[in-house]
C-alpha cells in the first residue's frame, strides 16, 4: 500500500500541479452550465409570448357566445368587416398582428342545425390564420384553438370526463421531475465521466512513455501491480471528481434548460440513500472506464496515438448511453452484469426513483471485478517489454 499510495501521489501532483490540465478539466463543467443556461433563456424568449401582452383577435362575423369565452381568456376582439380581413392577415404575416378569425354569417344558426348523421355537406368551418414564428400569435392561435375545441365538445355533450376532479393526474410534480432527469442524466453523466477518463489516463500512461519516465518507473523495485493499483486509483479518483463538477453543472442548469424553477431540481426528490447508491456506481463505473482507456493507452507510443486508439471507444459509450433513455430500468439481474450497460441501468434506476438496491449492488460488485481484471491485464503488459519499450 505504501507503494500505491506513492504512484497516487505521484500522479495528483502532475495534475494538480498542472494548471492548464485542472483549467481544462474545470472548463467542460463550467461550458456546460454557461450553454445550457443560454438555451433554456434562449428557448423560453423565443417561444414565450411577451409579458403582459394582451393578444388581439381580429373577427369577421364573430357571434356572441364565441366572444364571451374568448374575453373571458383575457384577449381582447376587434370585430372587422369581410373586407378587411386580407389587410388584416397580411399584418399577421408581418407579425403586426396576433389572429384572424372569419366566422359564416349564420353561424350559430348553422351550428343548430347541423347534425353529423343527418346533414348533407361539411360543417360549420371557422378560418384561423395566424403567424407560427410570433410567440405571441402563435400563443393565441393555440389558446383559441383550445377554446373551441372545449366549446365544440360541448355541444354535443353526452357525458363528463372528470368532472369536479382536480387530481385526475397521479404523478406528482416529483414523479414528472425524476422522469425527465432519468432520461437525460445516464447518459450525459456517462459520457462526462468517460471523458474525464479520456483527458487523464492517455497523458498518464501513453504520455509517460512518450517522455520515457514510465520506463524509468518500471526499473525500481516497485511492483508491477502496484504500478497499474496506484494509476488506476489515483485517474479513478480525479476522473470521478471531474464527472462529479460537470453532472453537478448540468443538475443546476436543468431547471433554465427544461423552463422550470430551480424547485424543480432542489426539491426533496431523492434521499441521501439515493446518493450513496449513485456514488457507488459512478465510481464503478469510472474505475473500469479509467481501467479500459489505460489498458487501450499502455499499446500506444504516444499520446496522440493513445487518443486516437481511445477515440471509437466513445461511440460505444454513447450508444450504451442512449439505452437509459428507452423507458424504465431493467428488471432482470442478468442486466446488471454487462459492463457499462449495467451503469446505464443503474443510474436510470436511481434516478426515476425506482431501482432495486441489490441491482445496484450487483452492478457495482461488477464492474469492481471487472477493473480487477483489467488491472491484473494492465499489469502483465507493464511485465511485457514488447508493450512498453517498442518503438
Amino acid at each position: 500500500m505504501k507503494n500505491i499510495a506513492t504512484i497516487m501521489r505521484k500522479e495528483y501532483a502532475r495534475f494538480f500541479g498542472d494548471k492548464r490540465m485542472v483549467a481544462m478539466t474545470l472548463l467542460p463543467a463550467v461550458l456546460i452550465y454557461v450553454i445550457y443556461s443560454f438555451m433554456g433563456v434562449a428557448m423560453q424568449s423565443m417561444f414565450a409570448p411577451d409579458e403582459g401582452h394582451a393578444p388581439q383577435v381580429y373577427a369577421v362575423n364573430m357571434p356572441d357566445s364565441i366572444a364571451r369565452l374568448i374575453r373571458a381568456s383575457g384577449m381582447d376582439i376587434l370585430p372587422i368587416k369581410l373586407g378587411e380581413a386580407e389587410g388584416i392577415k397580411e399584418k399577421v404575416a408581418r407579425g403586426e398582428a396576433d389572429l384572424c378569425m372569419v366566422f359564416p354569417s349564420d353561424f350559430d344558426a348553422a351550428v343548430s342545425a347541423y347534425d353529423a348523421q343527418t346533414s348533407v355537406g361539411p360543417a360549420p368551418n371557422i378560418e384561423m390564420y395566424y403567424n407560427s414564428t410570433d410567440p405571441n400569435s402563435n400563443s393565441a392561435y393555440w389558446l383559441v384553438f383550445s377554446l373551441l375545441d372545449s366549446y365544440e365538445s360541448s355541444l354535443a355533450n353526452k357525458f363528463d370526463v372528470n368532472r369536479e376532479v382536480e387530481d385526475a393526474d397521479r404523478a406528482s410534480p416529483e414523479d414528472v421531475t425524476a422522469s425527465i432527469i432519468s432520461s437525460l442524466l445516464p447518459l450525459l453523466l456517462l459520457v462526462f465521466l468517460f471523458s474525464g477518463c479520456m483527458g487523464l489516463a492517455p497523458e498518464s500512461i501513453a504520455g509517460e512513455k512518450e517522455r520515457g519516465t514510465l520506463a524509468t518507473l518500471l526499473v525500481t523495485p516497485l511492483g508491477r501491480s502496484e504500478l497499474a493499483a496506484g494509476k488506476i486509483l489515483s485517474l479513478a479518483t480525479l476522473a470521478f471528481l471531474s464527472g462529479l463538477v460537470t453532472a453537478l453543472a448540468t443538475v443546476l442548469s436543468m431547471p433554465k434548460l427544461l423552463g422550470g424553477t430551480e424547485d424543480m431540481i432542489v426539491a426533496n426528490i431523492y434521499v441521501p440513500s439515493d446518493f450513496v447508491m449513485l456514488a457507488f456506481v459512478i465510481l464503478s463505473t469510472v474505475l473500469l472506464l479509467v481501467t479500459l482507456i489505460s489498458i487501450l493507452s499502455a499499446f500506444a507510443k504516444t499520446v496522440k496515438e493513445a487518443n486516437m486508439t481511445v477515440t471509437p471507444m466513445m461511440i460505444v459509450v454513447m450508444l450504451v448511453g442512449v439505452t437509459g433513455m428507452f423507458g424504465g430500468a431493467q428488471e432482470s439481474p442478468a442486466y446488471y452484469l454487462i459492463p457499462l450497460y449495467n451503469s446505464v441501468q443503474s443510474m436510470s434506476g436511481i434516478f426515476s426513483l425506482d431501482y432495486s438496491p441489490l441491482n445496484i449492488a450487483l452492478a457495482s460488485l461488477s464492474n469492481l471485478a471487472y477493473a480487477c481484471v483489467g488491472g491484473y491485464i494492465l499489469t502483465k503488459m507493464f511485465n511485457s517489454e514488447k508493450v512498453m519499450f517498442s518503438r
